[in-house]
């Protein structure tokens, strides 16, 4: 019932939304005589805020269009490789018409980034993406809105983003004969869960995981987010946040947990926070400050674009995560498509190098949390082993921003190049056929973006020293 009411306020206050865009507009233009008057700037800019707060936000795009590889500018191109019922294996394909730069892309390690199911749209690793970009072949998880997808499609558990986990791993591994794995904040859990399978069946497992800030052992430094599913029962989850799409969308009468109330959750974790950014937007709107309007706006229409989450899969991320700490008390078994249950080993990884980050200030995932997937990996070796503390960083500025781009990816640039075999050149067949085309045509074309504040990292040493190859 509260997500048809949510829907009809929707609906009802669409209509005056755009009415306040409309009056913003119309006091700032220059066919009005008082539209330099500072009161209807301040009547504009009270308009815009209005707008802003009622409107809906949709899933952004990427928004990349080129990238500066080693100086040279190529070109990307979007395409899906992979669609599964909830998840999108979406490519990020370069093209460039110079042939020494063509040879380096091909030579270049490819990267599958498992993107957080976790309320937000995987655009919000954009910057991630961007950065990467520059010297990795790079796939990312682009996982559905949950109330798009039709009852038809069936239900979704944790153990189905497990199982899809290990088919874009073997995907890419048929494509390259291996890959590298990137997960940023939930998915760092899964991740583990699905290469330690693999291992355990005597499959072959990626080269490198770099895991970043994500709950793997949830007991150690617990935040507001990890108490409130401590505090609360399994029962009191599934009867409080749980509800069925309404008939307006192709997944009517899938249970969800809505986006809009986990949007309700993050406002709720800095209300104050957000009441000044959205009061600064006001200023910064009457004093005529463009620039930091407009960077307001791409923060807030990311942050605004939440969806929904299947209801199995939430609630079982709870429990298994969050609750019973399933994975860290080894007592965490998965059922295969084939109907199997395995239980979820991460000491038997031996061949797959670890790299994990935190946050010093992150809020979301605590000091600890992500580093115990290193006592959980016992069996690989020391030299293949790295943990990075990020001085000064909250739970964002790992993965997106200048702490980002100045101390964290460069790190974990040459810790995939370092477990990368430099002997052969790892090409899919179709990359033959970029090649030959891109040489006899000019690149095609396809958008930009990325701000922060910059503070020295503070790198914990490497479990022992790395070792280059090639």
């Amino acid at each position: 019932m509260l997500y048809q009411l949510y829907e009809t306020q929707r609906a009802l206050i669409e209509p005056f939304a755009d009415f306040a865009q409309a009056t913003a507009k119309l006091y700032t233009s220059p066919l009005l005589p008082l539209s330099q008057n500072p009161f209807s700037q301040r009547i504009s800019a009270g308009f815009d805020l209005f707008y802003r707060l009622g409107k809906g936000y949709e899933k952004p795009a990427f928004g990349i269009t080129s990238v500066p590889v080693q100086g040279v500018n190529v070109t990307i191109m979007e395409r899906v490789e992979m669609d599964k019922p909830f998840c999108e294996l979406r490519r990020f394909k370069r093209f460039s018409d110079d042939s020494q730069t063509l040879d380096k892309l091909l030579a270049q390690p490819p990267v599958l980034v498992v993107a957080p199911l976790s309320g937000h749209y995987a655009t919000l690793l954009r910057d991630t993406v961007r950065s990467l970009l520059g010297d990795h072949k790079v796939f990312i998880t682009d996982w559905k809105n949950a109330r798009l997808v039709p009852m038809a499609d069936g239900e979704f558990h944790l153990d189905d983003y497990i199982n899809y986990v290990q088919d874009f791993i073997r995907y890419l591994q048929k494509q390259y004969g291996n890959c590298h794995v990137i997960s940023v904040c939930q998915p760092t859990v899964p991740v583990l869960a699905a290469i330690s399978l693999m291992a355990s069946r005597g499959e072959k497992t990626p080269l490198s995981m770099t895991m970043m800030g994500g709950p793997i052992d949830a007991r150690s430094s617990p935040t507001s987010v990890n108490n409130l599913a401590t505090q609360r029962s399994f029962e009191w989850f599934e009867n409080n946040v749980i509800y069925r799409v309404p008939d307006s969308y192709p997944g009517a009468g899938r249970r969800v947990y809505p986006g809009f109330l986990q949007y309700t959750g993050f406002v709720a974790m800095n209300p104050d926070r957000h009441a000044s950014s959205h009061y600064d937007y006001f200023k910064d709107l009457v004093k005529g400050d463009d620039a930091s309007a407009e960077q307001h706006r791409k923060f807030y229409d990311e942050y605004n674009a939440v969806l929904d989450m299947d209801a199995d899969y939430y609630l079982e991320t709870i429990q298994t995560v969050f609750q019973d700490f399933k994975l860290v008390n080894g007592t965490w078994d998965v059922r295969s498509p084939e109907g199997q249950l395995e239980r979820v080993k991460p000491q038997d990884i031996q061949t797959t190098a670890l790299f994990t980050v935190e946050g010093e200030l992150d809020d979301i995932s605590g000091a600890g949390q992500t580093r115990a997937a290193q006592d959980l990996c016992a069996q690989i070796p020391a030299s293949s082993r790295q943990h990075l503390e990020v001085q000064g960083a909250g739970h964002y500025g790992i993965f997106s921003g200048r702490r980002w781009r100045e101390v964290v990816y460069p790190q974990v640039r040459d810790f995939i190049l370092s477990h990368h075999p430099q002997a052969s050149v790892n090409r899919a067949p179709e990359d033959d056929g970029e090649l030959a085309s891109a040489h006899s045509t000019t690149a095609q074309v396809a958008p930009d973006l990325a701000p922060t504040k910059n503070t020295p990292a503070k790198a914990a040493p490497p479990l022992a020293k790395q070792r280059r190859r090639g």
